[in-house]
Parts: C-alpha cells; sequence; structure tokens
C-alpha cells in the first residue's frame, strides 16, 4: 500500500510502500482514506512535539479524515494514538470514532474544516456560558479555527463577533 512514511522526528515524510493495515481489534476496520485533515495536531504528532505523540518511528502520519468503509458508506474518523494514521490509501478505524456522513458530502472539505471546526465548536459551546445576543471576541480570526469561531458563535446567537 502506498503512504507517507515518516522514519525520524527531523524528516520530511516520503511517499512509499508501506504495509497493508490489519484490524485487530471487535470495532475495528479497514477502511480507504478519501480525504485527510492536515491539522496543526497532525504536524506536532508527527515531529514528536505534540505530548501524545507515541515517538515510533516508521509512523504513518494523520489523525483523522473521511473514509469508505467496506460497504461503501463515507465516514469521518479519528484515529487512536496509532502509528497508521489517515496519509495512506488505507487505514485502521474504531467505528465507535466515526460518523456516518451523508451521501453527496464533499470529503474533501469534511476533512479539512473539522479539526478546527471542533475546535472553536468545542471553545463556545463547553467552556464558557454563552448568552444569546452576547458579543464575541475571537483572536486570531484570520486562521480557520478563527474564522469558524466567528461563524459558530453567529450561529449560536450572538449579536456582535469581533
Amino acid at each position: 500500500m502506498r503512504a507517507a512514511v515518516i522514519t525520524s522526528s527531523d524528516a520530511p515524510p516520503v511517499h512509499g510502500e508501506h504495509p497493508d493495515p490489519v484490524a485487530t481489534g471487535e470495532h475495528d476496520m479497514v477502511v480507504e482514506v478519501l480525504a485527510a485533515g492536515l491539522h496543526h495536531l497532525t504536524r506536532a504528532k508527527a515531529n514528536g512535539t505534540h505530548y501524545s505523540s507515541a515517538g515510533g518511528f516508521p509512523l504513518v502520519p494523520g489523525v483523522d479524515g473521511v473514509v469508505r468503509d467496506g460497504s461503501g458508506r463515507l465516514r469521518y474518523a479519528v484515529l487512536d494514538d496509532t502509528d497508521l494514521g489517515t496519509f495512506a490509501e488505507r487505514t485502521v478505524i474504531d467505528a465507535r470514532r466515526s460518523v456516518l456522513l451523508p451521501d453527496g458530502t464533499d470529503p474533501v472539505r469534511v476533512a479539512a474544516a473539522m479539526n478546527p471546526g471542533m475546535s472553536s465548536w468545542v471553545a463556545l459551546r463547553r467552556r464558557i456560558a454563552f448568552r444569546e445576543g452576547g458579543s464575541v471576541l475571537v483572536l486570531g480570526a484570520t486562521g480557520s479555527a478563527g474564522s469558524m469561531a466567528i461563524q459558530i458563535a453567529k450561529r449560536f446567537g450572538a449579536a456582535r463577533c469581533v
């Protein structure tokens, strides 16, 4: 199988051959990767600077993506700590850490938007007492997560976003 493979924390990924994935757990399934997000989290885990980095090499980077399961359904999946990420033709996911997507979903848009979108949603929905008609100040609104935070705040009823 073809994949982006990293052999050390100071080396860039190299496109090459990697062993085929094998499902070993009760809820595991081998899936075809259609699109994978390249986020700060992906880069930090790949170069070993994120606290959840396993540090083992070689590894295939990628923490999430849109995949096609064995029955042809599209899923958005988040991977556990693994050395077989989503920057490959196929990977292994835990079906419990995936969400079925509707037909016609654009895999590239979903893969690109989920990580920054969810970080913004969690910050606005779970970490603050948001009030309808309130104001929201978003620092760094020019990036992906920041611009999505403005959209999400408006959906929650913010009267003013700055």
